[in-house]
């Protein structure tokens, strides 16, 4: 019981995890209003407004900041992760999607050209991995802004 009563006293984990929990749930509401249609994938996946990695990221760094100071190695080590996320939800990870996208597309061509030869599988590559910039600045914004409203609570 001391482990996860340790656990949800603990600032930083608290402002990541709801950081995460907010950006998710925001995106799924995000999702339903432009679709009409609930997506419960969306409570749990990746890409999408805002980017929940960021926020995740976001809200650790500045939970550190704000309780360790920004002169603290843990500070330091929160900030460096939250760049290297950040940067690798907006590049990499966005790249990897709209490659995705492109697989589709061949895949679905060459199995309506080609039935009797159709190598593929039924199902697509997922296309929805990464992050616009402006899905990233969102999240970023939103685990920053968790983390100074959490922060009167663990004083």
């Amino acid at each position: 019981m001391s482990f996860l009563y340790d656990l949800f006293h603990n600032y930083l984990f608290v402002s990541a995890g709801l950081g995460w929990l907010t950006a998710q749930i925001l995106k799924t509401i995000i999702d339903y209003h432009f679709t009409k249609e609930i997506t419960w994938e969306r409570l749990v996946g990746s890409g999408g407004m805002p980017s929940s990695h960021s926020a995740t990221v976001c809200g650790l760094a500045s939970a550190a900041a704000l309780k360790c100071g920004a002169a603290s190695y843990e500070f330091a080590i929160c900030a460096f992760l939250a760049i290297i996320v950040m940067y690798d939800a907006r590049g990499v990870r966005r790249e990897t999607g709209n490659q995705a996208v492109v697989l589709n597309k061949i895949m679905e061509y060459f199995s309506n050209e080609h039935p009797e030869q159709d190598p593929f599988n039924d199902e697509n590559l997922k296309e929805l991995i990464g992050h616009t910039p402006l899905q990233v600045l969102v999240g970023a914004i939103l685990g920053i802004l968790i983390a100074s409203l959490l922060f009167p609570l663990f004083r």
